[in-house]
């Protein structure tokens, strides 16, 4: 059994939506500026911040989401809660290992800010997935 599809949607935007925030205005009393995603982003495509806040939220909000639902929630231990923190720290190790290495920033940001952006980083994915695991929840009982 697998948590319902809509609240893993939901969960995705809302983590989304913390993880977001928490870059452009958190990031920047310890980094002493925002960590850009949309600009990272759209800087690979075609310069536009409007498409990479655009594909940040898709991720987020959808192609993650029906990843944690479809492939991890049954392999993952632990509570949903706890499962969507794993996720939460895989998906920050994708970032630092590999997009961030694809951006320019190097592994675990060396050229974007070193131990403290990866720790801002950390921080962030980490609310994103307990968010995730916390609302998609158990599946449903029968």
């Amino acid at each position: 059994m697998k948590p319902s599809i809509g609240k893993a949607i939901l969960g995705g935007f809302i983590g989304t939506v913390l993880l977001t925030l928490m870059m452009y205005y958190v990031a920047p009393m310890m980094l002493g500026h925002p960590m850009d995603i949309a600009g990272m982003l759209g800087s690979k495509m075609a310069g536009s911040w409007m498409m990479g806040m655009l594909m940040h939220f898709v991720d987020g909000t959808i192609v993650f989401a029906l990843i944690y639902v479809y492939l991890l929630y049954k392999i993952l231990p632990g509570a949903p809660w706890l499962k969507g923190l794993g996720w939460g720290v895989i998906l920050w190790l994708i970032l630092e290992l590999v997009m961030m290495p694809m951006m320019g920033s190097g592994v675990f940001s060396s050229n974007a800010g070193g131990m403290k952006a990866v720790m801002v980083a950390l921080i962030g994915h980490l609310v994103y997935g307990v968010t995730l695991g916390g609302i998609a929840g158990a599946p449903a009982q029968r």
